[in-house]
């Protein structure tokens, strides 16, 4: 799995508006070793992204939060993003839906002098089966998913203990409601269509479910652990003289170490080095520490303190006991600090735990298209009417070619004559299956995800990187699905880690454990047969990984780019007839 992002570190101006991300920067001495790591704050301003400095993560978490990001980003294909607009390729784009569209034209025309009509429609008749109980049937789970609302505000009034007693109910629910589902695609008797779909939205549906439950959970044990922090903080001042003595200790050795750090340093004690540009404008960086003492005055600067919460009393002020003199305090100080931002969102609503927990947040949530909930995403002014249109007849304008490569040229083939050898099936399918899954991806990601993301006022529409240019299928896995990677990283990667203490290697298989049972239960509904084939090639991606990282194949990127893509052309046509013939 990857590992955490580093990003670019500067100062906010005032017009900035603050994005929610939790991710690592390493820090560096200027002799090159590494100091600390501590987590940052996306910001925007004037269009570019920069990231605030923030505090490392409390040694009280009960969840390791990994890299997942959201700031504001275009897609590679929106016609407004000034890096694809100006891409050297960028003809090339052209010049594929142009040929698309003769080739789509070329086949209706043989198809009306062959058969007297373009299309005969047989497959629409089959997908359209039933049409009316499958929008019933889904537009029931989805109501179904509001049950996470009264779940979540049971647990944040205390009265469900979310570890564990609430991740076993949560559990539970869920597996009821991906068995319900598959049963009554069962009972149902739909075909391949059908079931394919309402099976892969219940997966949607369940990841979003289980991203806002185990948020909310998760932020529970963090205001407990907040609220046994404040009161460990009362017992040490009131050792130390109490508060009133306590606070003026630390704002004179505050002023000590700013005086000492003053004297002692002249010029820029914190520089970042600027890497080139990740995608749309987003840098990385590594951030060079002179001093402690800076670093602390500086994130004193930039972050706001969070708001004190109405149940805990508004005369304590911890932030000033941050720089106490006694290590005891200082550190309670910290810490308490520390849980508390993470109860508040750091975008320009300032949300706070469990303020968020209402219908009308779930339902926002829900027209998001990512599964990792956060109390605050990052936000748009305004809905652009015209590119709605254009996603919309994208949508559509695709949806037709798709259609037409399929079945014009991978249904025919699907069940070869006795006569047919199995490589010439899988010859005569590998480029119309290659065609259809660019299409399909194309619909999902750049035109479904985007639509909704401009309906919804989402920001952050990066729902996948460029893995076209994978050189291995770990690259690959985390870059043509973004929001599922983001969910497998933070819900199945990063918490195998930080709550069963599985190493990066275990947790990894246990990722790709998880995916590959996902996948085959997919083809389990639509085929309705259990093969394990597609469960079996993506476990075998785990090797094919670790060959991928040694050195002899990572210098020969482009070696990598081919195997990567024969790979896929040999994939789907082996997968496809494995599962019909076999």
């Amino acid at each position: 799995m990857p590992s955490a992002s580093t990003a670019q570190e500067a100062t906010a101006t005032e017009t900035a508006t603050i994005a929610k991300v939790t991710l690592k920067i390493p820090l560096e001495a200027t002799d090159g070793s590494a100091v600390t790591k501590i987590t940052g704050q996306a910001i925007t301003a004037n269009g570019s992204v920069a990231y605030v400095l923030k505090s490392s993560r409390s040694q009280y978490s009960k969840k390791l939060k990994e890299a997942v990001a959201f700031v504001p980003r275009r897609s590679h294909f929106d016609i407004e993003n000034e890096r694809s607009s100006t891409n050297e390729f960028r003809g090339f784009f052209t010049l594929f839906w142009i040929s698309l569209f003769i080739f789509t034209v070329r086949t209706y025309v043989r198809s009306i002098e062959k058969h007297g009509a373009p299309l005969n429609l047989r497959f629409a008749t089959m997908f359209s089966k039933d049409a009316r109980t499958l929008a019933l049937s889904d537009a029931v789970l989805v109501l179904s998913t509001g049950i996470c609302v009264p779940f979540a505000k049971a647990v944040s009034k205390g009265w469900i203990k979310y570890y564990w007693t609430g991740v076993v109910l949560q559990h539970v629910l869920q597996t009821f409601i991906l068995f319900a589902a598959i049963k009554w695609t069962f009972n149902r008797q739909w075909p391949w269509v059908q079931s394919g779909f309402l099976t892969l939205h219940t997966f949607v549906m369940l990841m979003k479910m289980h991203s806002y439950m185990a948020t909310n959970g998760y932020l529970k044990h963090v205001s407990q652990q907040s609220t046994e922090l404040l009161t460990q903080l009362r017992d040490a001042t009131s050792r130390a003289g109490g508060w009133e003595k306590a606070i003026p200790e630390a704002t004179k050795h505050r002023e000590a170490l700013e005086h000492e750090t003053d004297s002692s340093s002249t010029g820029t004690s914190i520089s970042s080095i600027v890497t080139p540009e990740l995608s749309d404008g987003v840098s990385s960086s590594y951030v060079q520490v002179h001093d402690p003492a800076v670093l602390r005055n500086r994130l004193t600067q930039v972050t706001e303190p969070a708001p004190i919460p109405d149940d805990k009393p508004k005369d304590l002020t911890p932030r000033a006991l941050v720089d106490h003199p006694d290590p005891e305090i200082s550190a309670l100080a910290t810490e308490y600090l520390e849980l508390e931002s993470e109860l508040v969102s750091s975008g320009p609503e300032r949300v706070h735990w469990p303020e968020n927990i209402t219908l009308k947040n779930f339902a926002v949530y829900q027209l998001i298209p990512t599964l990792v909930y956060e109390l605050e995403f990052p936000r748009t002014n305004k809905i652009r009417p015209l590119y709605v249109f254009e996603k919309t007849v994208a949508t559509f304008g695709t949806f037709a070619l798709l259609y037409t490569t399929t079945e014009t040229f991978i249904l025919p083939y699907t069940n070869p004559s006795p006569e047919q050898s199995f490589a010439r099936t899988l010859l005569d399918l590998a480029l119309p299956f290659m065609l259809a899954y660019l299409l399909l991806f194309y619909i999902i990601f750049e035109c479904i995800c985007n639509g909704f993301a401009e309906l919804s006022y989402f920001a952050d529409r990066g729902f996948y990187e460029d893995w076209w240019n994978s050189t291995s299928w770990d690259e690959f896995s985390r870059k043509w699905n973004k929001p599922v990677h983001n969910f497998l990283l933070r819900h199945v990667y990063a918490s195998t880690i930080s709550s069963y203490q599985f190493s990066r290697s275990r947790a990894m298989f246990v990722t790709f454990l998880l995916s590959a049972a996902a996948h085959e239960l997919v083809m389990a509904v639509v085929t309705k047969k259990i093969r394990m084939y597609l469960f079996t090639m993506q476990l075998i991606q785990i090797p094919l990984i670790a060959v991928g990282r040694t050195p002899a194949i990572k210098r020969n990127k482009s070696l990598g780019n081919v195997v990567f893509w024969l790979g896929l052309y040999a994939g789907f046509p082996l997968l496809c007839v494995a599962y019909v013939l076999y």
